[in-house]
């Protein structure tokens, strides 16, 4: 037979169960040594503190950004309301410029229509932020010049671009 080979015969067999038999007892104690080491478990009231811990850090954090949002939201109502008392009194300006102009217009042309030579024509009258111009025909040089000086004397009045033409028969 050859020496590979298990042989039945009792004399081989106690020899190589003396080595194996330490070789398998030494496995063993190794998978159960590493069985026995366990990695340490939190305790249940190291789960509830370790939750209780995050929470506390989410609502920290939370009413941080609630805070810097209401700080944002108020600067923001602050801009928008400047904005809106700046853009009221811009309008409001405004209004105040335009019923002045349709004034100034009004009282124009109802001092045109009391003078006998420049009621009997259409003058177009336009006023703009005090500036008036005067569009039309006019019956002669005189005429013209009055409805300059007529539109001068009218309070309000800044300037006054004649345009007037002397009207052809």
């Amino acid at each position: 037979m050859n020496q590979h080979t298990l042989s039945t015969r009792p004399n081989q067999a106690p020899g190589r169960m003396r080595l194996l038999l330490p070789l398998g007892v030494l496995a063993v104690a190794q998978v159960l040594s590493a069985c026995s080491e366990r990695v340490p478990e939190k305790t249940v009231g190291q789960t509830v503190d370790q939750a209780i811990t995050s929470t506390q850090q989410a609502a920290q954090s939370a009413a941080s950004d609630v805070k810097q949002g209401v700080a944002n939201a108020g600067e923001s109502v602050r801009s928008a309301t400047q904005d809106m008392r700046t853009g009221s009194q811009e309008t409001a300006q405004n209004v105040e410029a335009k019923i002045d102009d349709a004034a100034i217009t009004t009282s124009i042309m109802a001092s045109f229509a009391k003078d006998s030579e420049l009621s009997a024509i259409k003058i177009d009258v336009t006023t703009k932020a005090g500036a008036v111009t005067l569009i039309g025909p006019a019956p002669n040089s005189a005429a013209i010049e009055r409805a300059t000086t007529i539109a001068r004397g009218v309070k309000g009045v800044t300037n006054v671009d004649n345009k007037l033409v002397l009207k052809t028969s």
